[in-house]
């Protein structure tokens, strides 16, 4: 092969390469077989946060990390992110939902806590059923039903020892009553579940819609333990490829 022919199978080849860059870019979620570029991810994360700026970037940069890694490790992609940070007082939105086609805002809400967890700032949390206090960590969002509480969201948690009992547990998105702004002229918080993310009444039937059917939920608190161990914040493939493939045969 001459000098020309090679330059011009070079430049085909890079164009190949380059539009499928932009497809995955365009969805800000994982190739198949990789994750995104730094560039893609980074340029995801400043859209988002341009969205929501109360939302704090670092933890929405972990967020988008862990997303992005159970996707690496064999999960499916995803139309929409959720991100709760319980390190802000239960008083003031602490609930961001972001479309990731469309890199917009879709919500900012306030959102309940454990009563055992704490006041109005959750310090403590659990894995374990009777507890009565939130679970952080990466969770998906299951089906929709109506129940005790109307129409609600059944998730599963993802992270082994952290959130993984969540389904035994009846951990759920669910409108309640205490979520509301006159519960904190009155008392200084918004009222606290056994564990749910509730949300205001008013609401809760379109975070279950945005929500429901396999969209990603980050639940965050500075807990050194869980930082340091996680395998989705850490990106572990090798262990998050097992988990994935733990979660597909308890869905089968």
């Amino acid at each position: 092969m001459n000098n020309t022919a090679c330059r011009r199978l070079l430049a085909v080849l890079s164009l190949c390469f380059a539009a499928t860059g932009i497809a995955f870019a365009a969805t800000g979620i994982a190739a198949p077989s990789s994750l995104p570029s730094p560039s893609t991810k980074h340029s995801l994360t400043e859209r988002l946060a341009q969205q929501a700026p109360t939302l704090s970037k670092a933890v929405l940069k972990k967020a988008i990390a862990a997303m992005d890694c159970a996707v690496r490790g064999g999960q499916p992609g995803a139309e929409r992110l959720a991100v709760i940070d319980f390190s802000r007082p239960s008083s003031e939105p602490r609930l961001w939902i972001f479309d990731l086609a469309s890199k917009s805002l879709v919500l900012e809400e306030l959102v309940a806590h454990g009563r055992n967890s704490g006041e109005n700032f959750a310090t403590t949390f659990s894995n374990r059923e009777g507890s009565h206090q939130s679970s952080i960590g990466l969770f998906r969002s299951q089906e929709s039903y109506v129940g005790s509480h109307g129409y609600s969201l059944r998730m599963d948690g993802m992270e082994p020892g952290i959130n993984d009992n969540a389904r035994d547990r009846a951990i759920v998105i669910h409108g309640a009553d205490y979520v509301d702004p006159d519960w904190i002229e009155r008392h200084g918080r918004i009222g606290r579940s056994h564990g749910c993310p509730a949300v205001r009444r008013e609401v809760a039937s379109q975070v279950v819609d945005t929500l429901k059917d396999g969209q990603f939920v980050f639940s965050y608190y500075p807990d050194k333990a869980w930082l340091r161990s996680s395998a989705y914040l850490n990106c572990k493939p090798g262990q998050i490829a097992r988990l994935s493939a733990h979660h597909k045969r308890s869905d089968g």
